[in-house]
């Protein structure tokens, strides 16, 4: 797995997997006693989502993330030792804009969608669907949007265990359960109430705030939306998913590229339904 690559120094995060599910039914008693309904069925879908991800991770190894990354330290500029304080930062704010490049592609062109989507299929916003990942994102290749860093000199334990922390700081944005933070935090970091509109399905509220810890990058590049006063987000799909079968949740977007390629007409359509905006159908 692509764990195997990140170095003893992150050999705990190898124990994450076992703890936020235990999190997220804390979180689920909370919801109950607060009187806030709770779908237990999303949580077993969302556990089912990672032990299959685990599976697979299995059986393809390091896969194609590692293949890329291992290949471009092959060719790369320099070599950076990691044994600077400015080294882990610039570290830190490279791989914020790779993720951020990352995860707006996955939200606009498609190819990437059809795995992506599978993180916004849960109807109902809390801890556990932070961990439904999907199973293929090694087949859709999001490892290349990596890929610079290492070019640069970065070594390839150091971009993934970066990675793996990114993503580990944004399990505690999935919940209902905390409210606005102070407004120097809401300013710099995401935080659950940027990432709630993240995950809402209102046409007011579609592609935006796609930063992993900070969120400075959407305000300079125009992602940025708040909460709007009186619309509070609607989450899950734009087309929703009606089913808690965890291999249906993985495919499910495959299964619609693939339906849409069966009715393209030219290669132009072709191009477009693969890598065009999720919301392309070909033939109109």
């Amino acid at each position: 797995m692509v764990l195997s690559l990140l170095g003893p120094h992150l050999s705990w995060l190898r124990w994450v997997p076992l703890v936020l599910p235990l999190l997220a039914a804390l979180e689920a008693w909370l919801r109950l006693r607060r009187g806030l309904a709770y779908d237990w069925k999303s949580y077993w879908a969302s556990l089912g989502d990672a032990l299959g991800r685990g599976l697979v991770g299995l059986v393809l190894g390091s896969g194609v993330a590692g293949v890329v990354l291992l290949a471009v330290h092959q060719v790369r500029l320099t070599t950076l030792a990691m044994d600077a304080p400015w080294e882990w930062a610039l570290l830190f704010v490279g791989q914020e804009a790779c993720y951020y490049a990352m995860h707006r592609a996955g939200h606009r062109i498609r190819w990437f969608w059809v795995n992506h989507c599978v993180h916004h299929s849960p109807e109902q916003y809390t801890l556990a669907s932070a961990y439904r990942l999907g199973w293929t994102a090694q087949l859709t290749g999001q490892a290349l949007f990596f890929a610079p860093l290492v070019w640069l000199g970065f070594p390839v334990p150091a971009v993934l265990g970066a990675l793996a922390l990114n993503l580990l700081y944004q399990f505690w944005l999935h919940t209902e359960l905390i409210g606005v933070l102070p407004r120097w935090i809401e300013y710099v970091f995401n935080t659950p109430a940027h990432h709630r509109v993240h995950h809402a399905s209102n046409p007011e509220y579609l592609d935006c705030n796609y930063g992993g810890v900070l969120i400075v990058f959407d305000r300079m590049f125009g992602s940025f939306r708040a909460q709007l006063p009186g619309v509070p987000p609607r989450y899950g799909l734009v087309e929703p998913l009606h089913s808690h079968h965890p291999v249906r949740i993985a495919l499910h977007g495959w299964r619609g590229l693939w339906a849409d390629l069966r009715r393209v007409r030219s290669p132009g359509q072709a191009l477009r339904t693969l890598f065009g905006p999720p919301g392309f159908k070909p033939g109109g």
